[in-house]
């Protein structure tokens, strides 16, 4: 059987596996802090501020696409 998937439902689990990657990696930024790598630390924020930037986009996106999908 079949299934087919939108493409807002793509796009939502897509933006549920980003924000459950940042999770992940502020976790191990944390943990690389606390062994005094405060470099790398300081690194992997700005990526996660760009990675959280991006994702307020893809939430209002997926927001438009769904109300652009109801009948």
């Amino acid at each position: 059987m079949t299934s087919e998937y939108s493409l807002a439902d793509v796009l939502e689990r897509l933006y549920q596996n980003q924000l459950a990657l940042e999770a992940a990696v502020m976790e191990l930024t944390i943990w690389a802090e606390q062994q005094n790598n405060f470099e790398i630390g300081e690194n992997v924020r700005g990526a996660l501020h760009t990675l959280d930037d991006n994702a307020g986009h893809i939430k209002q996106g997926l927001a438009r696409l769904k109300r652009l999908g109801r009948p």
